[in-house]
């Protein structure tokens, strides 16, 4: 198993609704990962059916923020962007990414490029911050993004599953060509049974299908979920794809402890702290 990692997480800070650095801390941490957070935004809750939110725009502290990381000496293995607010933001976090990759050109990046779903960009978003953000794609070694912000990353019409192989193996190879060498799509599914993700290894040139069962209904923070613990995984010295298995075996395990536990207000999140040790335990088997 690798020694401890050191992560820089770029994300929003949203207080209720467990998503966003809410998540994305307490999962690395539980992997071993050592985590420095630089919050973009601090939001009451997420803006996933919450009513008007409070929201502190942090775009003018993010790069003094990183600057001061710089100085002091900070280096990270990885850097893992999440929501942005704005361009502004965008090319904030492309800066970041450069300066820290001049002190360790070794770190990976994993951008989740968060701008939609269900068919729908968020509202928040305009065109030129989508655009931005597959620019930003451009900087990364890994994306993760869902079907939504797939087909808007190829220029392409969304399209609602059912989908077949080809057509999964098409929309990463053409994601592939943004520049990342690894691309994980969420959301994949084939029929109404199992859902998941694919992962697309450029480098072995080989595609990994990796779906659990599905649980109907739409559960906030999943993709955070998913991400961070892939993330955590990889760093944890397994393959891509065993820790994207890892990854849809975890948010599956999150929705089903939801599920049973009766919460039907599914705005709040997922019991992702409940299931840290069934993914600790995983991960780890795994990485020995």
């Amino acid at each position: 198993m690798e020694a401890n990692k050191r992560v820089a997480a770029i994300h929003d800070l949203s207080g209720a609704g467990k998503s966003s650095l809410t998540v994305v801390l307490p999962v690395l941490s539980a992997l071993g990962c050592e985590v420095s957070v630089l919050p973009t935004a601090v939001l009451s809750t997420h803006t996933g059916g919450f009513k008007s939110p409070v929201y502190i725009d942090l775009t003018d502290d993010m790069l003094p923020i990183a600057q001061h990381w710089k100085r002091e000496g900070a280096c990270f293995d990885a850097l893992y962007s999440g929501f942005l607010g704005s361009a502004a933001q965008i090319g904030i976090v492309r800066d970041i990414f450069e300066m820290f990759r001049e002190g360790n050109p070794q770190a990976k990046i994993l951008v989740d490029p968060v701008m939609g779903d269900n068919g729908r960009l968020y509202s928040t978003y305009t065109k030129e911050m989508a655009d931005g953000m597959a620019r930003l794609c451009e900087k990364a070694d890994i994306i993760v993004p869902n079907m939504t912000e797939a087909y808007y990353l190829l220029g392409e019409t969304y399209r609602e599953g059912p989908y077949d192989e080809a057509e999964i193996r098409r929309m990463l190879r053409g994601l592939s060509a943004l520049g990342a060498e690894t691309v994980v799509m969420t959301g994949v599914y084939f029929d109404g049974k199992q859902v998941g993700a694919a992962c697309w290894d450029h480098a072995a040139d080989t595609v990994r299908f990796c779906l659990e069962d599905r649980v109907p209904g739409s559960f906030h923070g999943t993709g955070d979920v998913f991400a961070s613990a892939m993330l955590g995984a990889y760093l944890c010295g397994l393959p891509i794809a065993d820790a994207c298995g890892c990854a849809v075996r975890y948010t599956a395990k999150c929705i089903e402890e939801t599920v049973l536990a009766g919460r039907t207000d599914t705005r709040w999140g997922v019991k992702f702290e409940k299931c840290l040790p069934f993914l600790m335990k995983d991960v780890f088997s795994l990485a020995k």
